[in-house]
């Protein structure tokens, strides 16, 4: 049976450094102090040596885990079965990565999980919680807050944190919207569509509101409401073919939704684009490549938005506690939003 060779200590770096132990500690905990020439044998040792940090240790030094709480407000089913969440994961992931911090997943599929949500919050396991999907109903914000873990959002919050709006990172929904129905408008189209999301989460609000924004004297019978899946734009699709036959154009508030009304369509006899011309929301290229046609859509940078997300909460972190937040703190970010022309519309 083979022996595991004992792991490097902190002692075997300071030795193979030639520094004192302290000056090590003081290195491998990023404090500051040390002039670069030790930092760099310090470093070195460390390679060779192939010595880790005690991550417990650690914690007790720099008071931090080293890990962020990812929070989407979603049943399991919906998180993977929508490539907006894996893009929205990649790029959370990948910023985290890069500054060596552990992800880690937690879903809601109901108000019990709300209350373990809270407890694991409360219980210091982490440093901070990125949290998107939420509904304006959802208890979490207020869990959230009581656990007093800093956060950041996904998408512009519908409440405010005592007055002051949380950290968000957000894409122009209301603007990719308008840009949506204006080109549907200038390809000749009137009787114009539209599918929202669900009315309880501001993107989907905000997308309706971009749609009134062109369409100001718009039916209402031309607006149902789906919710942000396939079978609910179906749902949606059918029911405006029931009440408005002779629409002429769709904007649905993602492409899940699109895709989901392509099929109605479809199945309706109706051409796509000649009889009526769909545009979707997202750009999720699993999605909007691979419809039929392939799919018009305003394209917002999922991906992105989740890598910034993740960088304002590590930068939040890493503020001294006696600053203030008007001293450099970061604000909150929205992203532009393009519309990417395909055979759909």
């Amino acid at each position: 049976m083979t022996e595991t060779a004992p792991r490097p200590t902190l002692e075997a770096v300071a030795a193979r450094a030639g520094v004192s132990r302290a000056t090590v500690s003081r290195v491998v905990n990023g404090a500051d102090g040390v002039r670069e020439p030790l930092v760099e044998r310090v470093r070195r040792a460390v390679e060779e040596l192939g010595y880790v940090p005690n991550q417990a240790a650690r914690s007790l030094v720099t008071k931090r885990h080293d890990a962020v709480a990812v929070i989407i407000a979603e049943p399991e089913t919906r998180v993977f079965a929508d490539p907006f969440f894996a893009q929205q994961l990649r790029g959370i992931s990948k910023e985290l990565t890069a500054h060596d911090n552990q992800l880690v997943l937690l879903l809601t599929e109901g108000r019990d999980d709300h209350a373990r949500v809270a407890r694991y919050l409360a219980g210091g396991h982490v440093d901070g919680a990125l949290v998107f999907s939420l509904h304006l109903d959802d208890p979490l914000p207020g869990l959230i807050h009581s656990a007093g873990v800093p956060t950041v959002f996904g998408g512009r919050p519908g409440w405010a944190d005592g007055g002051r709006t949380p950290l968000y990172v957000d894409s122009d929904n209301r603007g990719g919207a308008r840009q949506a129905v204006r080109h549907l408008a200038g390809l000749g189209r009137t009787r114009i569509a539209h599918i929202t999301g669900p009315l309880d989460q501001t993107s989907a609000v905000d997308r309706l509101d971009g749609y009134r924004d062109v369409m100001v004297d718009a039916d209402p019978g031309l607006v149902a409401e789906g919710d942000f899946t396939p079978a609910g734009g179906e749902r949606a699709m059918r029911e405006l073919l029931g009440r408005r036959p002779g629409l002429d154009a769709v904007f649905a508030a993602n492409d899940l939704m699109a895709a989901g009304a392509l099929r109605v369509l479809r199945e309706h006899g109706r051409r796509v684009p000649d009889d009526v011309a769909v545009v979707g929301f997202d750009d999720m290229p699993p999605v909007a490549e691979q419809t039929d046609p392939p799919l018009t859509t305003v394209r917002q940078d999922i991906e992105t938005m989740g890598r910034l997300m993740a960088r304002l909460l590590l930068r939040d972190l890493d503020r001294p506690a006696h600053q203030e937040p008007a001293d450099g703190a970061p604000s909150s970010v929205v992203l532009p939003t393009t519309l990417v022309r395909r055979a759909s519309a």
